[in-house]
């Protein structure tokens, strides 16, 4: 119910998922658990007042209340100043539940050493077909025969003339970073921090149009092959490849992980290991592992996968060595577990990506870890 109320807020949530929600919220006590969750888990600043909570709370109950899709979307129209107070609980602050076998009692004081850590930014290496080398980040533009950037993206144009041959172009997010591109087909890429996609400045017409995630995440809205003669669209890495016909999905492969999860938004893809193909429809994902190289498909809540496109980490059960990993590539930090204990710990809550490290190791500290410590670019949890 918990991941219910955190969809609710974030105006994701789907007809039948309302509908559950309004069922239990309709006893008594349920009704004052999801009161105090707003008030105990969500308002954990004075950004809001009292007064404000308790409107908010009368609003969100009415919108359950009246839950049909078109109206909803009404009502949070017309309740526009809690609309944005909402929007301010979920992506203005951190905010978690977790499972704490542990319980052990929190020290007072964290210690911070030497050099502020900043959340991550707009920026990206873009190497060449000859081999050449542009730094792309806020205040540098860039102009090539086929590429245009003004220091938060990059655009690709398709030429005049028709290529008869590929040169390719590599797009290198480093730690701390990220950067959305077009490519020369129209195809919108978001790509997260360590990662690298390998691409052509051109596609070829009438064939099959290939990119390759080195490693990584990113995220494609994949320009139609209606658009393109018919020619499909084939996203390869090491250990699979996935083919589309146009459609928008995501794909996390790190290097770091043994696991590939290609997450289908809309649309549909095949997930090709070389030894067994997985077609998923929208709302699944697969997971390749690569040691046992086996695909498992399951579904899951797209929007808490996607997220981090839009501004947001969410995260639904996770542990916290999961969560940490994404906060150190956010963050460009090192993290170390002092209490190995930790790791395990399972979270449930969504980090706005423009918050400062301090504020999401502090909500954490809250509710689980000891303390930490900062030392420069290491993070380590007690």
């Amino acid at each position: 119910m918990r991941n219910l109320i955190v969809k609710f807020l974030r105006n994701s949530i789907s007809n039948e998922e309302l509908e559950t929600l309004s069922t239990w919220i309709k006893e008594e006590e349920n009704e004052a658990v999801f009161k105090e969750y707003i008030e105990t888990h969500c308002l954990t600043n004075n950004q809001i007042s009292p007064s404000d909570a308790s409107e908010i709370e009368k609003k969100l109950l009415l919108k359950i209340a009246e839950h049909n899709n078109s109206l909803r979307k009404n009502i949070f129209q017309k309740y526009s100043k809690y609309a944005a107070a909402a929007a301010i609980i979920v992506f203005g602050l951190v905010y978690f539940f977790k499972q704490d076998p542990l319980n052990t009692p929190k020290e007072t004081t964290p210690i911070i050493v030497n050099t502020p850590i900043k959340p991550g930014t707009d920026k990206a290496t873009l190497t060449l077909g000859d081999g050449s080398m542009v730094v792309l980040e806020k205040g540098n533009t860039y102009q090539g025969q086929y590429a245009s950037s003004n220091g938060e993206e990059i655009v690709y144009e398709a030429g005049e003339q028709k290529p008869t041959e590929i040169v390719y172009n590599y797009l290198t997010i480093p730690r701390g970073g990220e950067y959305y591109m077009v490519l020369a087909d129209g195809t919108r890429v978001w790509l997260n921090s360590e990662t690298q996609l390998k691409y052509p400045e051109n596609f070829i017409e009438g064939e099959t149009r290939e990119v390759e995630l080195v490693y990584g995440e990113a995220y494609f809205d994949v320009s139609p092959s209606t658009d393109h003669k018919g020619s499909k669209f084939k996203v390869f890495n090491k250990s699979q490849e996935v083919e589309v016909l146009g459609t928008a999905f995501n794909i996390k492969a790190y290097q770091d992980e043994v696991n590939i999860y290609t997450t289908l938004v809309e649309g549909k893809v095949v997930v090709d290991n070389g030894i067994s193909k997985q077609n998923l429809i929208p709302n699944q994902q697969s997971n390749l592992d690569i040691e046992k190289n086996s695909i498992n498909v399951t579904v899951v809540d797209v929007e808490a996968e996607i997220s981090w496109k839009n501004g947001v980490f969410s995260f639904i059960d996770k542990p916290l060595k999961d969560i940490m990993k994404v906060v150190s590539r956010w963050y460009d930090v090192d993290v170390v577990f002092e209490n190995k204990e930790l790791e395990s710990i399972q979270f449930m809550g969504t980090i706005g990506k423009d918050q400062s490290i301090e504020e999401v190791l502090s909500i954490m500290k809250s509710t689980s870890i000891n303390n930490y410590k900062i030392n420069n670019k290491t993070v380590i949890l007690r």
